[in-house]
C-alpha cells in the first residue's frame, strides 16, 4: 500500500477486485445475514478487511459496483432507487446467505453514468422500480467492502446477452468503464470502484456437510490455479497493459467469471494504469479461485 498525503479531490481514487463468494459473507457472521457460520477462508476475509481501512483512509463519497448476477439480457442498466431493501437471497446457496439489507444510491451519479454511457453509445437503461431484489453479488461484495453501509452506492447490471457467447463484450466494458469516469468527475465525486468477479470459475458440484470445513477446500486443479497466477503475476507487475490482452486468454483457459467483464470496466475507467496493482489475498471458494486486489493510483493516507 503506497501512502501518501490525503487528496480530497474528486474522481475515482481507487479501484479493487472484490470477488462475491456467498461463502465469505456467511463466515463473518453479520447480524443481517439469517445462518451462521464457524468461519472459514479467512485469508481472503483478512484481505477485505484490510481494504475496509483503505476505503475508510480514502473518505469516498461513493462506491460504484459491477458484478456478475444482475443480469440484463438487453442493454446495460444502472440502479437509480433511492434506498433499496429487502432481502437477497444466494438461488444456489441460500443455505448460506439470506442477507437483509437497506442503503442509500447515489441517484444523481446513478443518471449520470446512464445519461453518459447512452451518449457513448451503449443500450443503457435506469432502474427506478422499487422493491426489485438486488442480486447477491452486489450484496456480497458490498458487505465485505463496508459493512456499516454508510457509503452511497451506485450498482451496474452485467449486460449477458454477448456473455454467452464471445468475449466481444469486453469492449462494451471498456466503453462503460470510459463513461463512468466521465459521469464520476462532471459529478464532482470521490469514488471507489469496484469490480466484483473470480478469476478461475470452474467448482464442485457437491458441498461438504459443514460447508466452512476447510478441509474440504482447494483448487479445482493445477490448470485453473497456473492461469490465475500468470493473471496475478500481471497484476503485481503493474503490467496492465499486458493485462488487458491476457484477460480474454484467461477467460478462454479457465472459463474466469472475468467473462462479465467487472474487471475491465473497472480497469478501464482507472485508464488501464501502468505501475499500480497489489494483490492482497488469493484464495480457492468451492475450488473457484478468488482474488483480493487493490489500484490506488492515488496512494491512500497512512
Amino acid at each position: 500500500m503506497v501512502t501518501s498525503p490525503i487528496d480530497d479531490g474528486p474522481g475515482i481514487v481507487a479501484g479493487y477486485l472484490a470477488p462475491h463468494p456467498p461463502h465469505l459473507l456467511y463466515a463473518e457472521n453479520p447480524p443481517q445475514n439469517e445462518p451462521r457460520s464457524q468461519g472459514g477462508w479467512e485469508v481472503l476475509r483478512w484481505a477485505y478487511e484490510n481494504v475496509r481501512k483503505r476505503i475508510k483512509a480514502l473518505r469516498p463519497d461513493v462506491i460504484v459496483i459491477h458484478a456478475p448476477h444482475w443480469i440484463t439480457m438487453v442493454g446495460h442498466h444502472v440502479n437509480c432507487v433511492p434506498n433499496p431493501r429487502g432481502i437477497s437471497v444466494e438461488p444456489i446457496f441460500p443455505n448460506l446467505l439470506r442477507y437483509r439489507y437497506d442503503f442509500r444510491t447515489d441517484v444523481e451519479l446513478a443518471e449520470a453514468i446512464a445519461d453518459q454511457a447512452s451518449a457513448d453509445g451503449l443500450v443503457t437503461r435506469k432502474l427506478k422500480a422499487e422493491g426489485v431484489r438486488v442480486d447477491y453479488a452486489t450484496i456480497t461484495a458490498l458487505h465485505l467492502l463496508n459493512p456499516e453501509w454508510d457509503i452511497p452506492v451506485v450498482s451496474l447490471s452485467a449486460n449477458n446477452n454477448p456473455y454467452y457467447y464471445s468475449t466481444s463484450s469486453l469492449d462494451q466494458m471498456e466503453v462503460l468503464g470510459e463513461a463512468t469516469r466521465k459521469a464520476i468527475e462532471a459529478t464532482g465525486r470521490r469514488a471507489v470502484l469496484a469490480g466484483s468477479n473470480s478469476l478461475s470459475h470452474l467448482h464442485w458440484d457437491r458441498e461438504p456437510e459443514l460447508p466452512e470445513d476447510m478441509a474440504g477446500e482447494h483448487v479445482y486443479n493445477n490448470h485453473q490455479y497456473q492461469w490465475d497466477m500468470r493473471l496475478l503475476e500481471l497484476v503485481r507487475a503493474g503490467r496492465t497493459g499486458d493485462l488487458k490482452g491476457f484477460i480474454p486468454e484467461h477467460i478462454e483457459a479457465t472459463e474466469s467469471e472475468t467473462k462479465a467483464g467487472s474487471l475491465s470496466w473497472m480497469l478501464s475507467a482507472l485508464g488501464w494504469p501502468e505501475g499500480t496493482g497489489e494483490v492482497l489475498a488469493y484464495g480457492t471458494v468451492i475450488g473457484t479461485g478468488n482474488a483480493v486486489a487493490a489500484w490506488e493510483p492515488r496512494g491512500v493516507p497512512a
